[in-house]
């Protein structure tokens, strides 16, 4: 079922709700959500670890070549909060942005354990809107969709909005075709 669909990208702040929505578009298309995360890890990807942010840091060379053959045959939802360094054209037919109210973002951070120059720089990310910016200006601004995602009612929203860009995208040739 899921190779009927295109790739899509959902990028953004960590805690902003990219692997809540990846997964609940998974579950109701059938495409296979893959997060850049969790993948380095499992397959070696990483080139260091941020002692400062006490997280690994992706080759991301590494993960554009083993995703390469993956979206090649479409139907994958990456997830990820960075996207300048995936390649500009082909991979995705869209890209979506979660963005989140600073007040609800701080709590969501807070609770997942970030603290700290940690906390601050996630918090001024979202603030001045770098990955927003960072997807407008990786990818055609018009395949770029900013999503608001404060709350429970807003995840199903954005998940129905998502799906119906998929379903516009499936119908649509591409110049490929």
């Amino acid at each position: 079922m899921a190779v009927n669909f295109p790739n899509i990208l959902i990028a953004g702040t960590p805690c902003t709700g990219k692997s809540t929505l990846s997964k609940e578009v998974a579950k109701r298309t059938g495409m296979e959500w893959i997060d850049i995360s969790d993948l380095a890890i499992k397959e070696k990807l990483i080139q260091s670890f941020d002692e400062e942010f006490q997280c690994p840091v992706i080759d991301e060379r590494k993960v554009v070549k083993f995703l390469k053959p993956l979206v090649s045959c479409g139907g994958k939802i990456i997830d990820y909060h960075g996207c300048s360094f995936f390649p500009r054209r082909k991979w995705f037919a869209a890209v979506f942005v979660p963005r989140t109210e600073t007040s609800v973002l701080y709590d969501r951070l807070e609770s997942r354990g970030y603290k700290g120059r940690k906390l601050n720089d996630n918090m001024e990310c979202e603030i001045f809107q770098v990955l927003l910016e960072e997807a407008h200006e990786t990818f055609d601004p018009q395949i770029v969709y900013e999503i608001h995602n404060n709350t429970e009612k807003d995840i199903d929203k954005n998940v129905n909005f998502i799906i119906s860009i998929l379903n516009n995208l499936r119908e649509t040739p591409t110049e490929e075709d």
